[in-house]
């Protein structure tokens, strides 16, 4: 297990606060987005805003997200002129750091070849690669052993995006294996690490 992030020698709390894209897609995993959440938005000088898919929406409540939840529907309803703005243009240069958590399998495969037919997708073509980008793999252990994972995960790293890789549990499925997403105190701390670099954390 890694160490926690510290940051005892940071210095004060930017004075604009750390913006952290979440992107939610279709896994089981995405019913920890509310605590997943609610724990970013215990970190000092943190802003959250969330891209979801459709399908995700399956898995959690928007009651139970108290932060902006942006979806397909809001790109195209905010853009009518060729002067309007265009949303996931927008967020990507909104954001500081993007987090997709989960990332299922599908999404997984899109993002690798490059296919863009959401706003999530759209934001992450889209990306500013000067910017971290972590993803958190969650699928089924059959999924997660095909061969064809391996290769779009290494070229999601070739994109320069960081992997928070999936555990071994017993899923929902039942099936006991790897494919589970990263326990949410583990991407924190990655978010908490990269505020750290950036002097924007500060520890209570």
């Amino acid at each position: 297990m890694e160490p926690q992030a510290s940051c005892s020698a940071a210095g004060p709390l930017m004075e604009r606060k750390f913006h952290v894209l979440v992107g939610v897609t279709g896994s089981v995993a995405a019913l920890k987005l509310p605590l997943l959440v609610s724990q970013l938005l215990d970190i000092p000088g943190l802003e959250v805003a969330v891209v979801t898919t459709e399908r995700a929406k399956h898995f959690y409540s928007p009651q139970d997200v108290p932060v902006t939840l942006y979806s397909d529907a809001d790109e195209w309803e905010m853009w009518k002129h060729r002067s309007d703005p265009v949303l996931h243009i927008d967020l990507r240069r909104w954001a500081d750091l993007m987090l997709v958590a989960p990332l299922d399998a599908n999404t997984l495969g899109k993002v690798a070849s490059g296919i863009c037919d959401n706003l999530l997708t759209c934001v992450i073509r889209a990306w500013d690669r000067s910017k971290p980008l972590f993803f958190c793999p969650a699928m089924n252990t059959a999924m997660w052993e095909h061969p064809i994972t391996a290769q779009q995960v290494d070229q999601l790293k070739a994109f320069g995006y960081v992997e928070i890789p999936c555990v071994a549990k017993k899923l929902v499925c039942g099936d006991q294996g790897l494919g589970a997403m990263a326990e949410v105190g583990t991407i924190v701390d990655k978010v908490k690490e990269v505020l750290c670099q950036h002097g924007g954390f500060q520890q209570n």
